[in-house]
């Protein structure tokens, strides 16, 4: 799930019934764990990648960014907020560079190809790339749909 040294930064995409993750290597190259989650579990996670080194949470301002600041402050979580403008859309073309097309999606133009999945997590890592000003490789798993040691297990 992490690197053998920690974590660095993540990146939050708030939202109101849905929030966008992504996490960093401790050395800030690479993503190493990736989740969809509703708030609630979203700032579980959070806590608990502060327990393994994460130093900053990033997080963009648009839905709920408002609530997000103050929660991250209560819990002691360093954050800063990035614009969002037009992450959305430059998440779409993200999403088919971190993982291609296969199949039928390869005919389509790319600008009429959308992702099969929510790309909540993919914004996360957008607002990661613009904070450190450069693209991140992707080395993690499936998204997590759930939060991690939840009793049922992960639901990529």
């Amino acid at each position: 799930m992490t690197s053998p040294d920690g974590l660095g930064i993540a990146g939050l995409d708030p939202g109101r019934s849905k929030c966008g993750l992504a996490v960093t290597d401790r050395a800030g190259q690479a993503i190493v764990a990736a989740a969809i989650l509703p708030p609630t579990d979203s700032l579980a996670l959070l806590l608990q990648w502060r327990h393994q080194g994460l130093r900053l949470v990033v997080l963009g301002n648009g839905t709920g960014s408002a609530d997000w600041c103050r929660e991250l402050a209560e819990a002691a979580l360093p954050s800063q907020q990035l614009d969002e403008w037009g992450t959305t859309l430059a998440a779409r073309q993200r999403y088919w560079q971190l993982e291609p097309p296969r199949g039928w999606r390869r005919c389509l133009p790319s600008g009429l190809r959308l992702p099969p999945r929510d790309i909540d997590d993919v914004v996360a890592q957008l607002l990661l790339e613009r904070h450190l000003g450069r693209p991140l490789a992707r080395h993690c798993g499936p998204v997590w749909r759930r939060r991690p040691g939840v009793r049922d297990g992960l639901a990529p």
